[in-house]
């Protein structure tokens, strides 16, 4: 068999030029240590309330109560305020929507939750949609990933 001479020549390192653009699509997948949100993408509970009210009417108005379609009812809602939501270019927020519907028969209904959260950065808004029928409580919380 025959030798291979491998000469060990040293290795020097060519400079290579990185333009400003390929720097900052490559920063996507790096750390950028930011831990608060821009003002401008800040979640902001009063325009969300009433995103959550104008999807509140537009998907149950004139409904009446069904124990059967509830279900998919409170899916389509939850999706349908979670797709708004990412909309409105909260980036950097991770986003739990809760909607809760019920028959409307006179009686009191009390909903509660508690939150473990950065009270600077965090949020929640809820409404509530009701007619003679039926009740709807929808809660959107937005949680700022760091």
């Amino acid at each position: 068999m025959g030798e291979e001479n491998l000469e060990s020549a040293p290795v020097q390192a060519q400079p290579v030029e990185v333009s400003s653009s390929e720097m900052i699509a490559d920063a996507g997948t790096q750390n950028t240590y930011i831990i608060r949100p821009n003002f401008s993408q800040k979640f902001r509970p009063v325009n969300v309330k009433e995103m959550i009210h104008v999807v509140l009417g537009e998907m149950l108005s004139g409904k009446t109560y069904n124990a059967e379609e509830t279900t998919s009812w409170t899916k389509d809602i939850s999706d349908t305020i979670k797709k708004r939501l990412k909309d409105m270019g909260h980036e950097r927020y991770k986003f739990v929507v809760q909607v809760v519907i019920g028959e409307q028969r006179g009686e009191g209904v009390k909903m509660g939750c508690r939150c473990f959260w950065d009270s600077d950065t965090d949020n929640y808004a809820q409404d509530i949609f009701m007619n003679e029928s039926l009740f709807c409580v929808a809660a959107a919380y937005g949680i700022f990933k760091y």
